[in-house]
Order: C-alpha cells, then structure tokens, then sequence
C-alpha cells in the first residue's frame, strides 16, 4: 500500500493534527521529501514536541501556527495568516480528529465532534480557496469507515450507517445535541459530515485541477482507540493494539492518496485504507450536500 514519497521540494502541504500520531508521522515524511509543512496547534509542549521529532536540521521546513481549530475565530485567522505567507498550497491533509466520550460544545455552541471532525476540515477547505486552486492542490480528509458501520462491537447483525437527517436543522448547533446523545454515532456523523461536504466541494475545484479525496485509514493505535474501545474490553487495550495498525500504516495511507502520482487527477473517491470503497447513500444525495454546505458557510459567516 505504502508508495514512495515523490521529491516535494518547492511544495507546500498544511497537515492538521500534526502534533501527534498519525499526523506527526505524515508531516515528518512530507518534510523528509522536500515540502514545507504548515501545521495548527493548540498545547505549545505538543508544538515543541514535534519540533524535536522533526529534527533541528529539518526544522526550517516547520511552520506551526498557534491556534484552536474547534474554534470559529481562530480558524478563520489562521487561514488567513496561511494565505498571506503562502501563495500556493499544494497538499492539504485534514487529519485533525478527536473522539469525545461525552457531550461537549466548542467556545461557538457547537457540538465539539461537528466542530473538530468536521468544521475544522471545512473551514480550511474554502478559506484557502485560492491558494489551493493556485497550488492544482491535493486535499485528502482523513475520515473514517465508521460512517459505514456505527457498531462498536460488529457481531452477526447487519451494519449499522451514520445518519445525517438536515431536513429541521436551521443552524448545525442543532447536530448531536444533548438529549438522546451517543458519543461514537455523534464522532461517525461528524466524519459523515465531512465526507458528503467533500463530494460537492470536489465539484467545484474540479476546473483548478484540485482534487479531493477522503480516506479511512485502517483502524490505527492512536489517542482516539482510548475512548472508542468498550468499558468491558478497555481491560485488554494493550492486547487490542497489538492487533492494530500502527500510526506509520495509517499515515502511509493518507500520503498515499495525497502523493501518488499515480492518483493524479483522482477526486470525489473515498478510499477504505488502499481501496476505492462506497459511503451511504445520503452522503451523494445533492440536496443534502447543498443544505450542509449552506449551513457550514452560516457558521462561518457570523
């Protein structure tokens, strides 16, 4: 599955989440290939931490930029802080992702998967408009097949998909509200999100030459597996990584999609970790894309 990286000297990538995980192994390795990597990040240790895996002679090629991307305020200046540095970007890896075990909003009244799963993606996919329709860029969202299947444990039943239900919902403060809340269908829809917004988006970078794809990267050992593993089985969770993919896998997926010039021109595909794969039928439904893009711009309008 892993493909070498092309030489990325004179490319810019912006790489979410980059500060653990899966998004520091993918921001090492575009650094190692050349690119300058631009990246969001909210705890300065976490920030220093990656500077120190970077390396001091690669550390030139590191642009972090302080920041809370949950946050509609920070998320707008942080967009326009990348514009005016870069002219062009080329690769943007929307890896930034979080499972919340209860129910939480952000600082803007929005439910805190919406906000980061999906908003923080958005958000930096159309305030950067122009620089990554400069750039011919190559955005990947790094998603997940829990859109297909919101079952924790998948026993003999059939899957289970994520919803997405648009037809009352006037602001997306009014998504995964309190009442009736389940963490893991909130995080599915959340990615979901993302997904049926990446299809109608790729439609209109398509005459740019931008393609964007979205990715499931396999179910990788990260922060994430903590919370998403059942109370009954948390007591084998060294045994249950063990039998996971590592954040190196995972990333290698999404630089794959992002990189390969093979996949040159590729867009609107989801891919399962190295294959094309299907999401529910609601995530190609052009009313409901058109509603979640008119949202999404209310949000970030105000």
């Amino acid at each position: 599955m892993n493909a070498a990286i092309p030489d990325l000297r004179h490319h810019t990538a912006v790489v979410t989440g980059a500060t653990g995980g899966m998004g520091q192994v993918i921001a090492a390795t575009l650094i190692n290939a050349g690119a300058r990597v631009v990246t969001v990040a909210r705890n300065p240790a976490r920030a220093d931490a990656l500077r120190a895996h970077i390396g001091r002679d690669n550390e030139r090629r590191l642009d972090i930029i302080p920041g809370d991307l949950t946050r509609r305020e920070d998320l707008i200046t942080t967009a326009q802080v990348i514009e005016d540095r870069y002219e062009q970007i080329h690769i943007l890896v929307n890896n930034a992702g979080a499972h919340f075990p209860d129910h939480r909003v952000s600082p803007d009244g929005i439910e805190m998967h919406i906000a980061l799963d999906y908003l923080a993606a958005y958000g930096l996919m159309t305030r950067l408009d122009t620089p990554l329709r400069r750039g011919r860029a190559r955005i990947v969202n790094v998603a997940s097949d829990t859109v297909n299947d919101t079952r924790r444990v998948k026993l003999a039943r059939k899957p289970r998909p994520a919803t997405l239900d648009l037809t009352h919902v006037d602001d997306l403060a009014d998504l995964n509200p309190q009442a009736g809340f389940v963490p893991f269908e909130a995080y599915a829809r959340a990615k979901l999100m993302t997904v049926t917004a990446g299809y109608a988006l790729a439609r209109s970078f398509t005459p740019d030459g931008v393609t964007l794809n979205a990715v499931h990267p396999g179910i990788v050992a990260t922060d994430i597996i903590d919370d998403l593993v059942p109370p009954l089985l948390r007591p084998f969770g060294a045994i249950i990584r063990r039998t996971m993919r590592t954040p190196a896998d995972g990333a290698g997926t999404a630089l794959r999609i992002a990189t390969d010039p093979q996949l040159a021109g590729v867009t609107a595909h989801y891919f399962n970790q190295g294959s094309a794969a299907v999401t529910p039928p609601v995530s190609h439904d052009p009313a409901v894309q058109q509603k979640l893009l008119t949202l999404s711009e209310a949000h970030f309008a105000r």
